[in-house]
């Protein structure tokens, strides 16, 4: 009897084995399988990514070499600049005051007498003087016990 219950033992874990190998065997196939496939679609991607880097490479030395001309532009421009505020600026300078003082000399020669002193005060917080194209209020009455027309402290 202990013999039989053995042998029935010894068949069910058989059986059982040969079940759990054939489902091993199913899965390494199926592990093999897909193994297979990532290789065969990963190493035309890994070439096209190869591809690529080559490609980003060769674009990154182009534009060095157009950042490198848009530095030398830069500085060859500068020096044009510089070059030509040297050369021109100050006979610009000098012609543009004798001009201002041309027409100040006509203007004065045209122009009516001036007001006395006292009428001119009477009227200096309408009067604007021109500076560079910009008009700025007089500076007459404008500050009162140390304070601005605002009320803040100068």
């Amino acid at each position: 009897m202990a013999g039989i219950l053995v042998a029935v033992f010894w068949a069910i874990l058989v059986s059982f084995l040969a079940v759990v190998l054939a489902r091993l065997a199913q899965t390494l196939r199926a592990t093999t399988k897909l193994v297979a496939d990532v290789t065969e679609q990963a190493v035309p991607l890994l070439a096209d990514a190869s591809a690529t880097v080559r490609s980003a490479q060769t674009q990154l030395d182009k534009v060095d070499a157009i950042a490198t001309d848009v530095q030398e532009v830069t500085s060859n421009a500068s020096a044009l600049s510089t070059t030509v505020a040297s050369t021109f600026g100050g006979p610009l300078v000098k012609v543009a005051a004798f001009g201002y003082g041309v027409r100040q000399a006509i203007g004065r020669r045209t122009a009516p007498e001036p007001e006395p002193e006292r009428e001119r005060r009477g009227r200096g917080s309408s009067r604007r003087t021109v500076i560079v194209g910009r008009t700025v209020p007089s500076a007459r009455g404008r500050k009162r016990n140390g304070r601005s027309s605002r009320g803040q402290k100068d």
